[in-house]
């Protein structure tokens, strides 16, 4: 009797170790895919001081001395203004980082169906190669500038891929995609940092981080478990039989009730329509969405407004970092505060997007405040703010993605909908771009 119980025990255990291992492979899987994703788009952030260090008096050349490898420290010799500006904003190369991405979130979800998640990726470790090869041996700014619209299309390619992607997983997967996504800032935004600092030039720290590109595919053609029905390399219309409804629907429904909290009420295959949604049916997904999208746009527009328009400003003469490197540390910690609360959704879950807004909106009333009036003694105190910044805007992204998640309970409009709304950050950071500009020329004319 007991080895009959032990032999049919065996199986269940089986089974039940084999789950929770195909759980923590996704898990780790989607991690990976997250940092891949965002490795390079946080990297050119962080070098934007670096690329548009050395430029020609008044603007007149571009043309950047190769000895230098992009950095020399001191003043701007065509600079009097008091802040040690660049003559070009560091929005600059946010607005070549974002807008690329941000034409892709706004059509692709329309369209990006047509093309199996496959070929996606390849597409977008491709992109973030020629990224880093343009911007390493470029010589002269606009290269440098291109390089980054390539990073700009691998990450919004990703992005919006990915999320959809995580349909047809367990919904923890989306914890390990927002802490991956922010394990990226830190990683990029660090190493970055260390390695310039340590005496590597930008150009060889830039041709090192290839290795992350290929880390991304390997990520996901080898670590992922994938439903048996998955259509790999097929688009999504090619029939019932592959498409969110089906068997692809029935290998996702155990794993979409890992606890009763996450339960969602499920239709009959007969009562489910197939295929892709209508674009009526797309319009009014959107008009749903409004409620996040919204909110979030608003907290990255007040986030990167600080980043990009005001982080180059808050120079400290007299501290232990020269200038660049204030700017790179800023970056760094922002990032640290970024990845803690993108990896929070375990333990802490806030559905008031808006009350970030408003706090992050404080923040950059208080910085731009403290870069006219220069009342801020010392950039430690920065230090803290830009912490703090970024697990507002970690938060803000993470807990998003998980309601939309949660409350859109058709697969085929959540599929949909988890594309759709990554438009919201990228909005705000585009915006927020724009707006840097004159702020930039304006303090710069002090």
């Amino acid at each position: 009797m007991d080895q009959t119980d032990s032999v049919n025990a065996d199986p269940v255990l089986t089974v039940d170790r084999q789950g929770r291992c195909k759980n923590w492979r996704n898990w780790l899987g989607f991690w990976l895919l997250g940092l891949c994703n965002n490795f390079a788009y946080v990297v050119m952030l962080s070098a934007a001081h670096d690329i548009l260090k050395q430029q020609g008096s008044d603007n007149s050349t571009v043309m950047i001395p190769a000895s230098s490898h992009w950095h020399v420290e001191g003043r701007n010799a065509s600079n009097s203004s008091r802040y040690d500006c660049n003559p070009v904003s560091t929005a600059a190369v946010l607005l070549a980082d974002i807008l690329p991405t941000l034409i892709i979130k706004l059509f692709a979800p329309f369209l990006i169906h047509k093309f199996p998640y496959g070929f996606r990726v390849l597409v977008c470790a491709a992109s973030a190669i020629v990224s880093f090869l343009l911007v390493s041996f470029s010589s002269t700014v606009w290269m440098s500038i291109l390089g980054v619209v390539f990073a700009s299309v691998s990450s919004g390619l990703g992005e919006l891929s990915f999320l959809s992607l995580t349909v047809f997983f367990s919904r923890d997967v989306l914890g390990g995609w927002g802490s991956g996504t922010g394990g990226a800032g830190v990683a990029g935004a660090l190493l970055y940092s260390v390695f310039t600092q340590v005496g590597l030039s930008p150009r060889v720290t830039l041709q090192v981080m290839l290795v992350v590109p290929v880390a991304m595919v390997v990520s996901y053609f080898c670590l992922l478990v994938f439903p048996p029905s998955f259509p790999q390399w097929q688009c999504r219309e090619v029939g019932p039989a592959l498409s969110v409804r089906g068997r692809c629907s029935q290998e996702r429904q155990p794993l979409m009730e890992d606890s009763a909290e996450e339960e969602q009420p499920q239709s009959t295959p007969e009562d489910m329509p197939t295929g892709p949604l209508t674009l009526t049916e797309k319009c009014q997904c959107i008009k749903g969405l409004l409620g996040f999208v919204l909110p979030l746009g608003l907290v990255y527009f007040a986030e990167y407004f600080i980043n990009q328009g005001l982080m180059e400003l808050l120079y400290f003469p007299n501290f232990v970092f020269s200038h660049a490197e204030q700017y790179r540390w800023y970056q760094t910690l922002y990032q640290v505060g970024v990845l803690i609360s993108r990896s929070s959704l375990c333990c802490l879950k806030i559905r008031n997007i808006w009350a970030l807004s408003l706090l992050q909106c404080v923040n950059a009333m208080l910085l731009g405040l403290a870069v006219y009036y220069e009342f801020l003694p010392s950039g430690w105190l920065v230090f803290g703010i830009v912490l703090y910044e970024g697990l507002l805007g970690g938060a803000a992204y993470v807990n998003t993605f998980y309601f939309i998640s949660k409350e859109q309970t058709g697969d085929r409009q959540r599929e949909f909908a988890m594309a759709a709304a990554s438009v919201g950050d990228s909005m705000g950071i585009a915006l927020s771009a724009m707006t840097a500009f004159p702020v930039h020329k304006y303090f710069c004319s002090l």
